[in-house]
Formats: C-alpha cells, structure tokens, sequence
C-alpha cells in the first residue's frame, strides 16, 4: 500500500476483556471520516519490516475525537499477533478511507430494527447506536449480542449507560438489549444459537414483537456461519438482502 494512503497514529488506550479479548484507541486524524457501521483498514509492521492489514469496524461513534476498535487475538494470528504485542504510544497504521457497507443508508424504510452480533461483531453496532441518526429512524431497537461464555459479554456499561446520554435519553424505550450466552447459563440470558433462536421463535418472543418483512430490517455481523445460517432462516420467511438497487430487509458485513 502507498504511504500516502495511510496515516500513522498512537494508540492511547487498551482495556484487556479476556485472555484472548481487547479493545484499543487511538488517535484520529483530523481528515479520517466515516458513517456508522464502517470499517478501517488498520496495518501493523513485522519484524522483518513487511506490512499485515485487516479490516476492523469503528466502535467510537463519527463525532468521537478518536478511533476505537474491539479485537479477538488468533492463536499463531499474522496481523493479532503483532496487533495484541503494541503497547500505549505504538502507532498503528490507518488507510484514510473508511469502508463497509454496514450503515443505515442500506435501508430505504422500516420500522425496528434488529442488530444481529456475535463476539467482536458487535463492534459497528456500538458505533450505530451511539449515532443519532438511528434513534430517529427506527421505532424499535433490538441488540442481540451472542458469546459462548459470560466473560466475553463485552461494552455492557457502554450498552447500559446508552439511555442516560443526553442526546438519546428520550428514546431510550425503543432499545431492547438481548445477551446470549452459548456455552453458560446464566439468568437473564438466551443460551442457544441466533439462528436457532431465531427459527424457534425464542428471539422474538425475548424482544416482545413479531419479526416481519414488511416492517423489520436486519443487521448481521460475526460468525459467518452465523451469518451464512440466519440469512436463511430469514429467506424461509420472505427476508432478502438489501442491494442498491433492489430494496430488501438484510445487511451483512463482508469483510471476514
């Protein structure tokens, strides 16, 4: 990649979650913009001087003055290897654009929205609903975030602490939070499958309304067998992805 297409920026924070789980910041170029649901191309140099990339979506909202992103470490991992070695100051290489598909723009009409995550696919979910904009549109909002154990339920005061931002304190009532615990049992929680949940009826009845295609438009982001298998359950029930020319009630990220 270009020099010229990247900026360099300090990382200034790091909040370990798990052995294998953490979130970071850094700091934001002034230029760098993007809409909420996006993703960044972030680089890390090798020893041996050799760049890795991956795609990481934004948690920070577009107004934050800065950048945060959630990561899993892979085992023997190129790029999570190098990432989870980087220490407060170390810089992190940015592209200057922002990419993904996963925005609001995606859908023309509806009204609620569910937002579908597994693990660190939760992350431009944050950045949706620290966003104005969603608030406005959607009657109703579901976050379902689904983990195999309780220690890798991530952002719970963030996700708690949504309904007392002054900006959004008089919509809190149209967010429902769903926590899914797969490997676990834990009250309060789901602890099958999205899809399952799904197909069985289970997650709309947690939600406390019926999923439609005429009123209900969808998020996913993660496993991409999870993905892959709600995407369809959702066409058994007349759901399809929603291109730029030809509406639909199903956004995915791609970038797994």
């Amino acid at each position: 990649m270009n020099a010229e297409k990247f900026t360099r920026q300090p990382i200034t924070a790091i909040h370990p979650l798990t052995a294998n789980l953490f979130s970071f910041r850094t700091e934001r170029d002034a230029a760098f913009r993007f809409q909420a649901g996006q993703f960044a191309r972030l680089g890390v140099q090798k020893a041996d001087g050799s760049l890795v990339w991956r795609a990481y979506s934004m948690v920070s909202a577009p107004h934050d003055e800065f950048l945060e992103f959630f990561s899993i470490v892979v085992p023997n991992g190129e790029f999570t290897g190098e990432l989870s070695r980087l220490r407060l100051g170390d810089h992190l290489l940015i592209d200057k654009q922002a990419f993904g598909f996963l925005t609001l723009n995606r859908f023309a009409d509806g009204e609620d929205l569910w937002l579908l995550a597994t693990g660190t696919g939760l992350a431009p979910f944050l950045s949706i609903l620290q966003d104005f904009e969603v608030w406005q549109r959607f009657n109703r909002i579901v976050l379902v975030y689904s983990v195999r154990e309780a220690a890798e339920l991530a952002y719970q005061p963030m996700i708690a602490d949504l309904a007392r931002r002054d900006y959004l304190a008089e919509y809190a009532s149209k967010l429902r939070y769903i926590p899914i615990i797969t490997r676990e049992h834990h009250s309060g929680t789901l602890h099958q499958r999205i899809p399952v949940l799904l197909k069985s009826g289970e997650l709309e009845q947690a939600a406390g309304f019926a999923l439609s295609a005429e009123q209900s438009r969808l998020m996913l982001c993660g496993n991409p067998k999870m993905v892959e298998d709600c995407r369809a359950v959702l066409k058994e029930r007349g759901m399809r992805l929603a291109l730029t020319r030809k509406p639909g009630q199903i956004a995915v990220e791609n970038y797994w």
